[in-house]
């Protein structure tokens, strides 16, 4: 006789293999239909001189510039794609010369046969995969005439939910001027939800500038905070104990993530706040190695650091089954935020009742010209705090390569 927990298990596990079957099926249709081919992959490396250095608590100096690799799939049908990623972990060197040669001549449409290579020429570099997997996607959607969400079995929201990534270090102002000023700001164009930075200057300073943004926006207002890896455990836990009472909806990597989020678990067990982290994470091996040990409340992949679109969908799905959020982390250009806005409207509810928690969108609110200037949309949110889910083919935007040039880095 099987247990409950067996049968749901065997069951989980017989429906896993009938939906990879039935992709597969559908992919190879999809292939025949569209028998094109990958004929360059090209990567644009990214500068800009920033008008005012800013930064995070570890800046040491604050950041002058501002970097981002973008991945550019080209097609003999005249279809082409766009990811982007880190300059970081040497992603241009693995697309360029690992992945990028392998990929020419195979058919974009059959998605798992290509990423199976990606992932096999560079011994899990996730970065570079996960550039190169949204391109394919972008291409794959652009193909299908629908947007990426489709791909990946529909869309359940067509708007997300959005915070203001925002209140970093700026040069020449203490946050105690600026963090109520910027999030009064956010606030008066519709944001519902705003994240600051801390961990610079101490506990007591920082505890204080944090009541302040609290006061300047009302207790209506979704506040978090991201440490930046800033923190010790007891700093950890006396800034996670003062945030907990301004009512702070989450406290971000403020011990620091290498190796393996070592002491996350610990911390999140002392807390009374929910503790997110993860955006490091490489993989679904790693996320599963992390929420196996309980280390995080809401987990926070990257598209552009784990591996992409349906890496990230995997790990939202895993950590479903030990009831952790996934709320994806965004700081990126225009590319990036379109394929996190495509992944988000395909995520699942937590519950199955109204939930009120319905994933978010981190919208990166600093000096960014590849948010703005490269595309045809620029993201903003409506009065209610929330950013349209593209809905034009592929990831639902227009790269203006001309654009990208311009900013182009050695």
């Amino acid at each position: 006789m099987l247990t409950r927990r067996q049968l749901l298990q065997s069951t989980t596990v017989m429906a896993l293999g009938s939906q990879l079957a039935q992709e597969r099926v559908l992919q190879t249709a999809q292939a025949q239909a569209n028998p094109i081919k990958i004929t360059a992959v090209k990567v644009f490396p990214l500068k800009t001189q920033l008008k005012r250095a800013f930064g995070v608590s570890i800046s040491q100096p604050l950041d002058r510039t501002r970097r981002a690799l973008l991945v550019k799939i080209e097609t003999d049908a005249g279809i082409d794609g766009w990811g982007e990623t880190f300059p970081i972990l040497c992603a241009r060197g693995a697309i360029t010369y690992q992945i990028g040669p392998v990929l020419i001549g195979e058919n974009p449409m059959a998605y798992r046969q290509v990423m199976k290579k990606a992932w096999g020429r560079v011994f899990s570099n996730a970065l570079a995969v996960g550039a190169v997997e949204t391109a394919i996607n972008d291409i794959r959607g652009k193909v299908l005439k629908q947007p990426v969400s489709e791909l990946f079995g529909g869309r359940v929201r067509d708007r997300v939910p959005a915070y203001a990534s925002t209140m970093n270090y700026l040069e020449g102002i203490t946050p105690e001027e600026l963090y109520p000023r910027q999030a009064a700001e956010k606030v008066a164009q519709g944001f519902k939800a705003l994240k600051m930075r801390l961990g610079r200057y101490s506990v007591r300073r920082e505890t204080k500038i944090a009541a302040a943004v609290r006061e300047a926006v009302g207790d209506q207002i979704h506040l978090m905070a991201d440490g930046n890896a800033a923190y010790s455990m007891k700093g950890a836990l006396d800034m996670g104990q003062a945030l907990a009472e301004l009512d702070f909806e989450f406290w971000e990597e403020p011990l620091p993530q290498a190796p393996d989020y070592a002491g996350y678990e610990r911390l999140r067990a002392k807390l009374n706040l929910p503790l997110a982290g993860g955006e490091v994470l490489a993989d679904r091996v790693a996320a599963k190695r992390l929420l196996d040990r309980g280390c995080f409340d809401i987990i926070q992949p990257d598209i552009g650091l784990c591996g992409g679109i349906g890496e990230l969908l995997f790990i939202a799905e895993l950590a479903a089954l030990s009831a952790v959020q996934t709320v994806p982390h965004c700081w990126g250009g225009a590319i990036l935020i379109a394929g996190t806005l495509q992944t988000l409207s395909v995520m699942a509810d937590p519950t199955w009742g109204h939930p009120t928690d319905v994933p978010r969108l981190e919208l990166d609110e600093s000096e960014n010209p590849w948010r703005t200037e490269i595309t045809d949309i620029s993201f903003q949110v409506d009065k209610s705090g929330h950013v349209p889910v593209p809905s034009g083919p592929g990831l639902g935007i227009t790269v203006d390569e001309q654009a990208v040039r311009r900013f182009m880095a050695n």
